[in-house]
């Protein structure tokens, strides 16, 4: 409860409390702080109880900590029902990018896409098309490599 109180601040409560309670009424106030405590943590371990109990045995094994939108996201996202650290772990960043610099600069990739192309091409030459590896190069239609582009004056 009090974990982030330092040693200075602990001797800088008592002393406010003595100075404003005096020596001889600060037991009696210690006494009525610690039992007031004490009611409050009965009444809210009660007040737990009963509403465990209505809400029945389905939801024995709530927590109300989960009410918390922190703790009920943390908590779910380490259920390992979801599959999440399975997805984390077979995704590559590094290999899915160079994939796509390889196509986007038309060099072959690795081997291991193959199974993916594959895949792929099953799908597509079962939709009428040819079959066979996409090309995602642009390539120039009807101009030589070393043609260069027209240039309009008036567009700069």
């Amino acid at each position: 409860m009090f974990n982030d109180i330092g040693p200075l601040e602990l001797v800088t409560l008592i002393v406010l409390a003595v100075l404003v309670f005096g020596p001889d009424k600060l037991p009696k106030v210690i006494q009525d702080v610690t039992r007031t405590i004490r009611k409050i943590r009965d009444f809210s371990e009660s007040a737990k109880q009963d509403i465990r109990q209505e809400l029945g045995p389905e939801f024995k094994d709530f927590e109300f900590e989960d009410l918390n939108p922190k703790t009920f996201i943390r908590k779910q996202l380490d259920n390992d029902d979801l599959g999440l650290k399975e997805i984390r772990n077979g995704f590559d960043l590094k290999k899915e990018m160079n994939e796509v610099a390889d196509a986007v600069h038309g060099r072959d990739s690795d081997s291991s896409s193959a199974p993916s192309l594959s895949s792929s091409s099953s799908s597509s030459s079962s939709s009428g098309s040819s079959g066979g590896r996409v090309d995602m190069v642009k390539k120039p239609e009807g101009r030589v490599a070393d043609d260069r582009p027209p240039f309009d004056m008036d567009a700069t």
